[in-house]
């Protein structure tokens, strides 16, 4: 998961409804998210209270696919439908189904999950929404699509991200101390702006729609990295993706700093540091039709 993935966060994880910078990179940092925080996603599927294992599915905002193999896996007799706004995404996600062979478990269906009529998504018994519901211009509007299509008795998981990961020690980098945290918070007004909804509590929303919110769960990941190449190239993805939309309220230093980390070539590169962790949160909150 963007979901729990994927985000990407996205970030991410997002994941798969309104792309804020469009699909470049996007695929790969949510890629990066699913192979970086396998062990978490896999350990919130198994958290999930449901009443049986579900045998249809859908994964809404699926991204890249990070949720619907994971779910796969985890729920061996079920099939998915995964559903994204963008075609890139799906293609990747059935070409990942195909060299997993299975292929013939998951059904893509591209959709804008804004509007107020949704395509055929069959009566799943399991509703999966990681990192995807923040996209929404509307999410009371989904809200109550789920609502209507779960099939009864069924469970509707909400997947929300705290933001992209923290990678670096407070002290770095050694020439900007606190970088990481100020390109974050340069992104906060356009975040505002384009995502009102990321890392929302989603708990009064739910119930608002008319579910009974059976549990929540917060997820703390804090994974080292050491010389983890997969962290490495997450980190630089998260980063570029940060440095792309926050330059405007930088520095000149503080840019110039940032613009060495992400440069490969760089001796002060982030893909040549060995003190990389990757540390975020991520809540999901299992609700049923009240």
């Amino acid at each position: 998961m963007t979901s729990a993935h994927q985000h990407t966060p996205h970030h991410g994880g997002s994941h798969g409804h309104h792309q804020e910078h469009g699909d470049s990179g996007q695929a790969e940092i949510l890629d990066l998210d699913a192979e970086v925080l396998a062990e978490h996603i896999a350990s919130i599927t198994a958290w999930l209270p449901l009443k049986s294992a579900p045998r249809q599915i859908a994964d809404l905002g699926c991204g890249t696919g990070a949720g619907t193999f994971a779910l796969l896996e985890r729920f061996p007799e079920a099939h998915v439908t995964a559903v994204d706004a963008s075609a890139g995404h799906l293609q990747l996600l059935r070409e990942k189904a195909c060299a997993r062979g299975v292929q013939d478990r998951v059904r893509t269906v591209q959709a804008d999950l804004d509007t107020n009529h949704w395509p055929d998504f069959g009566t799943p018994d399991l509703v999966w929404a990681s990192a995807s519901m923040h996209h929404m211009a509307h999410p009371d509007h989904a809200l109550r699509s789920v609502r209507e299509l779960l099939a009864p008795g069924g469970l509707f998981a909400v997947v929300e991200l705290d933001g992209f990961p923290r990678f670096l020690p407070a002290d770095a980098p050694e020439n900007r101390p606190g970088l990481e945290e100020r390109a974050h918070a340069a992104t906060d007004s356009f975040h505002a702006e384009h995502v009102p909804h990321r890392g929302a509590d989603w708990g009064p929303v739910l119930t608002a729609a008319g579910f009974t919110v059976e549990d929540e769960r917060t997820i703390t990941v804090n994974i080292e990295g050491n010389r983890n190449e997969a962290i490495g190239r997450y980190a630089h993805g998260s980063l570029k993706r940060i440095r792309d939309t926050g330059a405007p309220a930088l520095g000149p230093e503080d840019l110039t700093a940032l613009d060495e980390l992400l440069d490969a070539d760089s001796p002060r590169s982030i893909l040549r540091r060995d003190d990389l962790a990757v540390r975020t949160e991520r809540t999901v909150w299992a609700a049923r039709r009240a």
